[in-house]
């Protein structure tokens, strides 16, 4: 449930303990140190105004303040080919993008309502009010000790996606700061217990986290954002997806063959299109990287290849990982998915009984690696049309080829008897094999922003 803050004397009491908290870490009071060797004072250009007992005094310079450092520019043109309008062309995030990969599947974020984070008092307000907080146990006490995190966490974020940090519109904040961040707090919390279990001298592996998640409801861009936080919080991580696991082109023409008039296998996607032997390999050999000089290369799936029917990506263009890593980070549409009875998959989708059968053999090739879960529940499968659609027609009007409303709808009937199928399951019961207290589960709205369950 949302914490009110206006009538809360418990965060009023934290929010004391966090003046007290953050006057020590920064000293704001006589600046001992200079602001601009302050990664946060310098994000954010606090302004010291005179002596009072009240927090909200260090305040962030206003936008229209002359005094104000440069902002971070932000453009709101569509950037070619992904539908959004927050990662730019000429940014450091397209720096970082090319080296992650396949990252232009971001959000679009509306531009409207702007609100001014004009003071860290507000801020700790707003992060108290998320429909996260106390589903991970940030407690206001908690976030009052850890604020000055927080806002080094949002201004590398606002960097990343060329977001105005000082004039962020709602959704921008409450993707931030309600999402991200909040997830990622959880993240360092699992690493932690993880590396717990483990004696000083042990080689430790990675944590690998599993997200699975609808395709187009944003987690490729929530992969994108944590990975990005902990390279900016010098911590090694690797990212992969069950899209690099797809078969060959020519496997996929195999299966294709071996499955007449099966739609649900005419095309990359559902269970029986992955290489599983590549999916063991990769995953094992990324959870030996634990010591400094080990290498590897990690798979990579061309979507554009053959007319986008795809084939697996040359391997001389794989990223290159390097341990100790500390965490995995492994993102799908169909982790977690569990086989069913055979006339229960019939009666959703004939052609789904193959696909299920073919289920039967990710659990030793996918979840069992898997430390840790984020899954992210939709309310209505039929989201996945609507979020297609928006990529595509983003696409056309930047100039590239994209499908047809039609074909958006085809490409989208393939996966819906699986969503049908198997999501109950995997909200009700959690993902194969997950251990309930290490599974962070997020519902999101059609917006792709978490709200409170029901």
């Amino acid at each position: 449930m949302a914490v009110a803050i206006s009538s809360s004397s418990l965060i009023s009491s934290a929010w004391q303990a966090t003046l007290q908290h953050y006057n020590n870490r920064f000293n704001l009071k006589d600046y001992p140190i200079p602001c601009h060797s302050n990664p946060i004072c310098n994000s954010f250009n606090f302004k010291r105004r005179p002596f009072s007992s009240k927090f909200n005094d260090h305040v962030l310079v206003n936008p229209s303040s002359s005094s104000m450092l440069s902002p971070i520019p932000t453009h709101f043109s569509s950037s070619p080919g992904c539908g959004c309008s927050w990662i730019q062309d000429n940014s450091m995030a397209h720096d970082y993008a090319a080296s992650y990969g396949d990252s232009t599947k971001c959000l679009a974020l509306p531009t409207s309502k702007t609100v001014d984070v004009s003071s860290v008092s507000d801020l700790f307000e707003f992060i108290c009010s998320g429909p996260l907080v106390d589903k991970i146990g940030i407690t206001p006490e908690r976030v009052g000790q850890s604020i000055d995190k927080w806002l080094l966490f949002g201004s590398q974020l606002c960097r990343l996606f060329q977001l105005n940090e000082l004039n962020l519109t709602i959704p921008q904040k409450t993707r931030l700061y309600h999402y991200y961040i909040p997830v990622f707090i959880w993240c360092e919390d699992q690493i932690a217990l993880h590396n717990s279990k483990f004696k000083d001298g042990d080689d430790v592996p990675p944590l690998v986290i599993g997200f699975s998640a609808p395709q187009g409801c944003g987690k490729t861009t929530l992969v994108f954002a944590l990975d990005y936080l902990f390279k900016t919080t010098k911590r090694k991580s690797a990212t992969v997806s069950i899209d690099d696991f797809y078969l060959t082109a020519e496997g996929q023409t195999e299966l294709r063959d071996k499955n007449p008039g099966n739609a649900l296998l005419e095309y990359r996607g559902n269970s029986g299109s992955h290489d599983l032997q590549l999916s063991v390999e990769t995953l094992e050999s990324l959870t030996k990287l634990t010591k400094e000089g080990i290498k590897m290369k990690v798979p990579r799936y061309d979507k554009s290849a053959y007319s986008g029917r795809g084939d697996r990506a040359d391997s001389s263009t794989w990223p290159e990982v390097e341990g100790p890593l500390t965490v995995v980070l492994f993102e799908g549409w169909m982790l977690g998915f569990k086989p069913l009875p055979a006339d229960v998959v019939k009666a959703v989708d004939p052609q789904l009984e193959i696909v299920n059968k073919n289920l039967e053999a990710y659990y030793d090739a996918w979840d069992k690696y898997i430390d840790a879960w984020v899954v992210i529940k939709i309310q209505d499968p039929s989201y996945v049309y609507r979020w297609r659609l928006q990529a595509e027609i983003a696409m056309r009007q930047a100039g590239k080829a994209g499908m047809s409303d039609e074909e958006v709808n085809d490409f989208v009937s393939r996966y819906l008897p699986a969503y049908k199928a198997y999501l109950p399951t995997l909200y009700a019961e959690g993902p194969s094999g997950s251990d309930p207290d290490r599974v962070l589960a997020i519902d999101i709205d059609e917006e792709r922003n978490p709200i409170l369950a029901n």
